[in-house]
């Protein structure tokens, strides 16, 4: 590599920092001050702090999405780069692509064969529609451990090679042992395909991009060789179910919003998602050997959510890790109804739950923290807004059913009336439902403001935006017991298995639902039978919580329906930009292979083998750069962190 880059111009990004900081802080001591407030005046008993502390986190939490959604809402409606601040450039242009190999990376696991080449077809001709697509190639990487699919594998590949040929090059490798899972994939590749490439741009089974897109990022790595790594916004598309198509309009609206948010206070050091990202491949190699973490799964071994902890080794190795929130056509599935959508959620649970033992780790970044913190939280507070309600239900009944002492202190002349705070408690139920919905409607308005034909028009968008509020309300407190579930089967040592995603539309029969939601079902009955016999007005409190509940096996049944997402469809409604004005990409996807019997699969390129040392998570890496500190300095033995025999954690 040539002489270094400068770092990235992010203006002011201490000041961000903790002006972002102030606020979040400033908005929960009112949330917490109001609501200690309320529960004083009475005097609080020990079931009311713990409703407090309970609420001080909750409350918290939602501010920290509230003011990254203000602030990606201001950023996109004038259009700047929520990095520099600058006037949003065109996409950066590419200075002779060839001179950079890149290869496009794709673990799969037990996938439908024809759906994975489908999409890495349509993505690769995507890239042959560019004039200045040189120097790209696909490697997927299989970790199939069925042999029928694995057969039916390299018969979908070798057709997309044949189909490819001579244009566009694909190579196929499949691992006997999966060993590490797709982290383990990713590595066993470096160490033996590595050397031939410059960018890896990193796909998941599902996952489809543009050539524009490609172009782009492999044109922003060559400006700036301090980037380690850029993630894009991946945005899903190609379902037809109703919860699938309400998942696609909320990311649709609300995803690009609070990531340009996130961006402008999380700089050059922002989070890897584990695809749809082009990762600079040495700087890969030499930062992100993962070692097992000690003891026994759940909380040990292999690292299962190990993107955040590879952003975080880049970063601790000198690397800037960016978000470009401008690209389009970066797209993925996602899973088409609820049961699968949380069966998904439990593998990341136990992830994120093991990042809580790296907080300590040397030599991190403050933010890398952070994202380990807050990933872990995400699911938390599910168990903690559970936590609160169950405490705040028992405070209320026993309120309700005791009787009020009105001569406390023995000999006093006037009676202690009970006080009620109204004045408070309407301001702060308020505050707490515009902080809730205000992301949402923020999203809304952008697409309102900007681009109302990409959802159908003004009218449609609104009714779809609130069928979308309409949905998360009532699926919310199902989800809520399903992670905090899910979080109490990790701390007691229950591990997960880690199958394929179901990535086709399936309506889930009604034996299923029931047998998934009884319990959910049987809580809220019972809930709103207690507090309706015994506190009357906190049963209408409680009501969006228990009828959710109450109600949660006909919403997976009815959610998981492919004629009623369809019938939305035609409708107009939860329609999202690639539906309504589809580009070339996503319609080629949709199209089936054609049958191409007796293609023979060629074998990949000669490896080239090379080391990818595990790092040490006791210990800071001990680097030593010929250019000025904190300098990368991609290629040169010179940047590799020690990994010496404290492979693990103390």
């Amino acid at each position: 590599m040539s002489s270094a880059s400068a770092p990235t111009r992010a203006p002011w990004l201490a000041a961000r920092r903790w002006i972002f900081a102030l606020l979040v802080l400033a908005s929960t001591a009112f949330g917490g001050w109001a609501m200690f407030e309320i529960l004083r005046v009475n005097g609080i008993t020990p079931l009311q702090a713990v409703v407090l502390g309970l609420f001080v986190i909750t409350f918290g939490w939602i501010t920290i999405a509230f003011w990254t959604a203000i602030i990606g809402f201001v950023l996109r409606l004038r259009h700047r780069d929520p990095l520099t601040l600058s006037r949003v450039a065109p996409p950066a242009t590419a200075r002779h692509l060839g001179e950079h190999r890149t290869v496009l990376v794709m673990p799969i696991y037990n996938e439908d064969p024809i759906r994975v080449a489908n999409g890495l077809e349509s993505t690769c001709r995507s890239l042959l529609e560019h004039p200045n697509a040189n120097g790209f190639e696909a490697f997927v990487l299989s970790d199939t451990q069925d042999a029928t699919i694995a057969r039916q594998e390299e018969a979908a590949i070798a057709a997309l090679q044949q189909r490819l040929a001579p244009h566009f090059t694909v190579h196929y490798r499949r691992r006997e042992n999966n060993q590490g899972r797709k982290a383990g994939n990713l590595a066993d590749f470096c160490r033996h395909w590595g050397r031939h490439y410059d960018y890896m741009i990193v796909l998941d089974a599902d996952s489809i991009m543009g050539g524009q897109t490609l172009v782009s990022l492999v044109a922003s790595m060559q400006a700036n060789d301090r980037i380690g790594l850029i993630q894009t916004i991946p945005i899903p598309i190609r379902s037809d179910s109703v919860f699938g198509r309400f998942t696609q309009l909320a990311a649709a609206l609300h995803s690009p919003l609070l990531a340009t948010g996130q961006c402008f206070w999380q700089g050059e050091t922002v989070n890897f998602w584990g695809h749809n990202a082009i990762i600079r491949t040495q700087a890969f190699m030499e930062s992100c050997g993962l070692p097992e973490l000690p003891g026994r799964p759940p909380l040990g071994g292999e690292i299962l959510s190990h993107d955040f902890v590879e952003a975080a080794l880049l970063r601790r190795n000198g690397w800037e890790v960016h978000l470009d929130v401008h690209v389009d056509e970066s797209y993925e599935e996602v899973p088409s109804n609820i049961l699968d959508f949380a069966k998904r959620d439990r593998r990341w649970i136990q992830g994120n739950m093991q990042h809580l033992r790296l907080l300590g780790v040397p030599g991190l970044h403050p933010m890398n923290r952070f994202h380990f913190l807050f990933g872990a939280m995400a699911y938390l507070t599910s168990l903690l807004w559970a936590l609160m309600l169950v405490v705040s239900t028992v405070d209320a009944i026993g309120r309700a059913q005791g009787r009020h002492d009105f001569f406390s202190a023995g000999y006093q002349l006037f009676p202690d009336w009970p006080i009620s705070t109204p004045g408070l408690i309407i301001p702060l139920i308020v505050s707490t439902v515009v902080l809730l919905l205000l992301p949402k409607m923020l999203g809304f308005l952008l697409s309102f403001i900007q681009q109302p034909e990409a959802y159908g028009g003004r009218f449609k968008l609104l009714l779809s935006t609130l069928l979308e509020i309409a949905i998360a309300i009532l699926i919310a407190p199902l989800m809520m017991a399903f992670h905090s579930l899910f979080i109490l089967s990790v701390l007691s040592g229950q591990k997960v298995s880690w199958d394929a995603q179901v990535r086709e539309g399936r309506s889930v029969p009604w034996k299923d639902a029931i047998r998934h939601t009884w319990v959910a079902t049987l809580l809220g009955a019972g809930w709103a039978y207690a507090t309706y016999s015994l506190a009357p007005v906190f049963f209408w409190w409680l009501s969006p919580v228990w009828i959710g509940l109450m109600l949660s096996a006909p919403l997976v049944k009815l959610t998981s329906s492919l004629t009623h997402g369809k019938r939305l469809r035609r409708l107009g409604l939860l329609c999202v930009p690639t539906e309504v004005m589809p580009s070339p990409l996503v319609q080629n996807v949709q199209l089936a292979a054609p049958d191409d019997h007796g293609a023979r699969l060629r074998p990949p390129p000669t490896p080239l083998p090379s080391d990818m040392p595990l790092q040490s998570f006791s210990a800071k890496p001990r680097v030593s750069r010929q250019s000025e500190p904190g300098t990368p300095t991609a290629g040169k033995s010179s940047g590799k962190i020690d990994a010496s025999n404290d492979h693990h954690l103390n």
